[in-house]
This record gives C-alpha cells, structure tokens and sequence, in this order.
C-alpha cells in the first residue's frame, strides 16, 4: 500500500532513531520529533515526552484523530495534522488532548471514516469521495465546472447555504464536520507513453481512465469521451505502469506524496473538480462535551483551515518540483480551451439534473449551492 512507501519515502533516513524513539517515548513523541527536527536530541525528545505526558495527565477529554498521512507530508501536501493537534489543545486550554495516529496507522480512507462513525475513535482526516457513501449529500462537490477551483470550493464550504443544506444531512448521518480540507483541482495525469498534453475535451476520446467509486465522477469521464474504468486506490500504480489506465485525476499534489513521479509523462489543469479532504468527527462524542470545549474544537478547526489555505501555493510548488525532477511536464489550458472543456462537461448540461436533485434536494437549493460558489466569503485561497 501507499502509506508504507509515503512513511518510508519521509522517514528512511532517521529510520532506526524513529524505531527507538517509539520504543522509548512512544508513538506520538517519536512521530513530533520526525516532524521537529529534534528526534536525534536525547534531551529534545525527553521534554517534548514529558509536555506530551503532562498534557494528557492533565486534559479532561482525550481524541484520537486518525489520518492516511506521516506528519512530514504537509510539505507537499497540506493536510495540517500536526496543526490541528496543537491548535486544538491550546484553544482548549488543555482540556483536550489529542492523539494523532497518521499515516494510516488505524487506517484510511472509508476504513476511518467508519471509525468515527461508530465511535471508535473520535476524529478522521479523509476524502470527500471517501465520505459520500456514509453521508451521500457532500457528492455534490463531484459535479464539474462550478466548485473545481480552490476559491469557489471555499466560498461554498464555508457558506450558510452548505451549512444548512450539507452539513445538517452530514451530522444526521452522525458527523460533525470539522473543517474542510482545499488541497487543489483533480488533474488529469497521463501515463509514460501516452501522447501529451491533453488540451481540449477532444482529446480524451478513448483514453482508459482510472475513476474513484464515486459515480458522477465516472460519468463525467464518459461525457468527454474517455473510458472510465474503475480501479482501487492501492492497485493504480501497478495499472498505469501495465497499461490498464492511461490517465488518472487526484490533484498534482496527491500525484507527488503518492509516488506516481516516475510513472507520469504529462499533467493538464482541467480545473474541474476539487480533490478536497475534510477531518470529521463523531456526531455523538462532540455533543458530549462542555459547551466552551465545543467552541475550542470549532475555532482550533478554523485557525487550522486558515493555515492550510495558507500553505496550498507553496504545496504545489513543491510538489510541482518534485515531479518534475522525474520529467513531468504540465499544461494549464488557455480560456477558449478550459471553455469547451466546461461547455462539454460542466454542470450546466440536463444531465446532471438527476444528481442535483436527488444530492442538493431540489434544483433551487442546488442553484443556492452555486451562488454560494460565487460570493466570496472572509477566506481567501491561491486558486491554480
């Protein structure tokens, strides 16, 4: 699986101090060190596990939050988990302690999210994607052409509209969503051997491509002409490399933290769908809490969306870098072509109606989504 070779990719070289760290302090000190910079400072590492143990003796409440990510892959790829941690127990003046268990320590993907939702651990970092199955309503975002960009995805998630429209469904579902994660549009990636870039719609005629669950991603793909073939996240290196799959569409920063550097040969910014994460939360355990401690966990949630907006510019920089080291190039289109890409796709062709309805609940409450997109809220993003 990918985590293992993400932790091996971040953590080779301090691989052996990691281990007894762990074996010393235990996980969650061995795992700050890594990110501090400190793991190889005896001293360092014994009062950063004294602070750790002192905060959980202290706190009321201790939460688990689970992520598929190790702490160091926020350079190129903005999930903020160690943020978060921090920001949350400080916000709460101590009274939470959190636990962070990265890198698909307990899990990924719908396996956390399943997690929270039976209480099992408090909190989880996952897809959207990941996320429709248990609460379908958030699959709206997968539609194209009106909150693909990273402005527009923001001003929507934040939006009183999503709020009483999305995410009252979501916390029926038993979730609280805590913050939502922008870390840049899908792609679409092509494989080493097939001829690029692609720039227009025209151009996906034909071209095998891998597609997540999710069904209206599927068919957009088949309205620009491709041919979606359904294919699970651990088994697409080894599909893209054998031909099964020409092309594939996480964000170029997912592309760089999952190792597909040397497997690519062309990256086009189509801008059509956010490749967006959210951290939820167990409906029933944050109802339990104190109302001040509740309105901690909120505003740390905020503080650390506000970072991570901060940081996407300078995640797909670096992720840029990287994979161009190993010969990627990339292609933006121009107006007139990311314009016949909407008008062959976008959402507002009849054939999304049915997902407007049966995800938004009616066609004016899609409409009020979609304004939504449109109004700029107090956040601000660097859109590609």
């Amino acid at each position: 699986m990918f985590n293992k070779d993400i932790k091996n990719k971040h953590v080779d070289p301090e691989r052996r101090e990691f281990l007894r760290a762990v074996r010393q302090y235990g996980f969650t000190t061995a795992v700050i060190g890594v990110a501090g910079g400190s793991l190889f400072s005896a001293d360092a590492m014994a009062q950063s596990n004294r602070e750790e143990a002192e905060r959980e003796e202290a706190a009321d409440h201790i939460m688990t939050i689970g992520t598929a990510y190790v702490l160091g892959a926020s350079r190129a790829y903005p999930i903020m988990q160690l943020s978060f941690k921090e920001n949350i127990q400080n916000v709460t003046n101590g009274k939470v302690y959190v636990k962070l268990a990265p890198g698909g320590q307990i899990g990924a993907g719908s396996a956390l999210v399943q997690k929270v939702q039976g209480g099992t651990i408090q909190a989880a970092q996952h897809s959207l994607a990941n996320f429709a199955p248990f609460a379908s309503a958030v699959d709206l975002i997968n539609i194209p052409y009106w909150c693909g960009q990273n402005q527009n995805f923001v001003n929507l998630v934040t939006s009183d509209a999503w709020k009483q429209r999305v995410d009252s469904l979501v916390e029926q579902r038993g979730f609280k969503p805590l913050w939502y994660v922008t870390i840049d549009p899908r792609v679409v990636a092509l494989r080493r051997g097939v001829e690029g870039p692609i720039r227009t719609p025209d151009q996906m005629q034909g071209i095998k491509f891998r597609v997540p669950g999710s069904q209206i991603l599927q068919q957009f793909y088949r309205m620009l002409g491709a041919n979606p073939t359904p294919v699970a996240w651990g088994e697409t290196p080894s599909a893209i490399k054998q031909g099964v799959a020409d092309a594939l569409d996480p964000s170029v920063e997912a592309l760089e933290v999952f190792g597909f550097r040397d497997i690519l040969s062309w990256v086009t910014f189509n801008k059509a769908v956010p490749d967006s994460q959210v951290y939820s939360c167990n409906m029933e355990w944050f109802s339990s809490l104190p109302g001040d401690v509740q309105e901690g966990i909120e505003y740390a949630s905020e503080i650390t969306m506000q970072q991570n907006l901060a940081q996407v510019p300078a995640a797909r920089a670096y992720a840029m870098a990287e994979l161009g080291k190993a010969g990627v190039q990339f292609y933006n289109p121009t107006a007139d072509e990311l314009a016949q890409w909407k008008a062959k796709a976008g959402h507002q062709n009849a054939a999304w109606d049915s997902f407007k309805k049966e995800l938004a609940g009616s066609m004016a409450d899609f409409d009020a989504l979609l304004e939504a997109t449109q109004t700029r809220g107090k956040l601000y993003v660097h859109d590609v």
